[in-house]
C-alpha cells in the first residue's frame, strides 16, 4: 500500500522495510513523533512490515485533521 486508504473510519497504510531492525527503528521514530502530537497509532509489526491505523478517539473514532498531519509526519520519516 503506498498511500493512505481511508477505510472505516480510519487512515491505513502498510510500511515495508528491509529487516526487523529498521521496522523496530521506523517504529521508534513514529512513537516519538506520535507522543510529541499526542496522537497515538494503532499499528501492528511483523519482521519487516508495519500497519499503521489513525483515526482520533476523541470525535468518536473518526479521521481528523490530526489524523491526515500525523500521517504526513510518518511519510516524511519514511521518505526521508
Amino acid at each position: 500500500m503506498s498511500v493512505w486508504a481511508e477505510q472505516n473510519n480510519r487512515l491505513i497504510k502498510e510500511f515495508q522495510f528491509i529487516d526487523f531492525k529498521s521496522a523496530f527503528d521506523f517504529m521508534t521514530k513514529v512513537a516519538a513523533i506520535s507522543e510529541a502530537m499526542n496522537h497515538h497509532p494503532y499499528w501492528s509489526n511483523a519482521y519487516n512490515k508495519v500497519r499503521i491505523e489513525l483515526n482520533t478517539h476523541d470525535v468518536g473514532g473518526k479521521v481528523t485533521d490530526k489524523d491526515k498531519t500525523l500521517a504526513a509526519a510518518i511519510d516524511q520519516l519514511f521518505n526521508g
